[in-house]
């Protein structure tokens, strides 16, 4: 896996390798069971290596790569247009490369009877609109699944006055189990249990919306199948970008997250793996 072509090694200390040394990562908080995950597989592995990863929202993940604060990020969306300007004016050559079908789940208090929603339904909740006096709760204000709402489903409209960062979505999970009225923005791997040997089934914890998309008749939860194939509507992309001088730890750990080993972890936190070939076949259960 090719990293950019300027800059220069450490001076006066050992330069990492793909398997060996210390690097530290950022990462979308909304990701941190998964990579937490894929670095034991990855360290276990290649015990001579040591990736430490800080978790963070979205926007200051990116603010560590243009800072050179992290070679490495992952995130929910790759770079854009402005920001490869940015990197070819500088002669640097970062790469990306999507990892999985991420999806953006809602989780409502299981007392609450309304968990099956419309997309217009979901549209009108986010942008205030509903007759329901929704309390919104994402895990912190700069994070992507707000970027994501704001973006992809209120198109510009924003976020209504009973909105509220509960700072971590362990708390955003904490807040709906106790609040009637709430209706939490995950990430999915945040609520999938990953000893479900079926990869279907999610915490018992809170109720995890069914969603109507716009142009569908089913009411669907975010599972692997309805993720990859976008019939659950509320999906995303899962990147890495990685900006490193030379073909060092960075590249190795992004190579390992797209190889085999790790698509296959990813698909066990339930997002949709995006560099493995699979095929879905009919079957009929007795």
């Amino acid at each position: 896996m090719a990293a950019c072509n300027t800059g220069s090694s450490r001076k006066g200390a050992e330069q990492d390798t793909p398997t060996k040394g210390t690097i530290r990562i950022s990462v979308d908080e909304t990701y941190k069971p998964l990579i937490e995950s894929e670095i034991r597989v990855f360290e276990s592995l290649y015990p001579k290596a040591k990736i430490i990863a800080e978790y963070k929202p979205e926007a200051d993940c990116f603010k560590d790569l243009f800072n050179d604060s992290s070679r490495l990020i992952i995130v929910t969306r790759d770079l854009k247009e402005e920001e490869k300007e940015y990197f070819k004016k500088e002669k640097i050559r970062p790469q990306s490369l999507q990892l999985a079908t991420d999806a953006v789940a809602l989780i409502v208090n299981n007392a609450n009877p309304d968990s099956i929603l419309t997309m217009d339904q979901v549209r009108k909740i986010m942008s205030g609109e509903a007759e329901k006096p929704w309390q919104i709760v994402f895990d912190n204000q700069h994070s992507s699944t707000v970027r994501f709402i704001l973006d992809s489903i209120n198109k510009g409209k924003p976020l209504p006055a009973n909105t509220m960062a509960a700072q971590t979505n362990p708390e955003v999970i904490g807040y709906v189990e106790k609040s009637k009225n709430a209706i939490g923005v995950i990430g999915v791997n945040w609520i999938s249990d990953t000893n479900d040997s079926t990869s279907i089934e999610f915490t018992n914890r809170v109720t995890t919306v069914k969603v109507r998309a716009d142009n569908n008749t089913d009411f669907v939860q975010p599972y692997q199948f309805y993720i990859g194939m976008k019939s659950y509507p509320l999906t995303r992309g899962m990147f890495f970008v990685l900006k490193e001088p030379y073909h060092g730890l960075g590249a190795g750990f992004a190579t390992f997250l797209g190889g085999q080993e790790g698509q296959l972890l990813i698909g066990r936190y339930k997002l949709y793996p995006a560099r493995l070939n699979i095929v879905f076949r009919e079957a009929t259960l007795k």
